[in-house]
């Protein structure tokens, strides 16, 4: 059995992502982590980060996991700005961080998208997909919530 971190990249602690991220860590005994429960500065060309940054103690915690579950909401059809400062700072590990970089190659990168809607739009997934691919990490499923009333319906889109 595989081990599993779902990190949650959404403006809102408390919104539907998180309950969808819920959801998907019932299946798949994921254990959840709030990126707003972290410092993560975005990506600086001159790597001068606040002493207070937590992306390298992420990064160690994340090569400690078989999987991984990135989960954000869609906004305006991409990733929230969060997911893409964090999804951003991989460049520190593959320029300044190249050991802890080449620990991601080989374990398995998901994506979970949350909506008002039954389906993402088609581009939503690629930036997930081509870094994974990049990273030498293997990529899917890709996993979707969308709203419907008070409730928060899930379904794996791939396999």
């Amino acid at each position: 059995m595989s081990s599993t971190l779902i990190i949650v990249g959404s403006a809102r602690g408390d919104g539907n992502t998180v309950d969808a991220a819920r959801q998907l860590s019932d299946q798949t005994g994921g254990k959840l982590l709030d990126l707003l429960e972290y410092s993560i500065a975005p990506y600086d060309y001159a790597h001068d980060y606040p002493a207070q940054d937590n992306f390298l103690a992420l990064a160690r915690r994340i090569v400690t996991y078989d999987r991984v579950i990135l989960a954000s909401p869609v906004y305006w059809y991409s990733m929230s700005g969060g997911m893409k400062d964090f999804l951003d700072r991989f460049t520190d590990l593959l320029t300044f961080h190249k050991d802890l970089g080449r620990r991601l190659r080989g374990l398995e990168m998901a994506v979970l998208s949350c909506s008002g809607e039954e389906r993402a739009n088609d581009g939503f997934y690629e930036p997930f997909r081509l870094s994974a691919e990049y990273l030498g990490m293997s990529y899917g499923p890709e996993y979707h919530g969308w709203v419907r009333g008070k409730r928060i319906l899930l379904r794996q889109c791939t396999d």
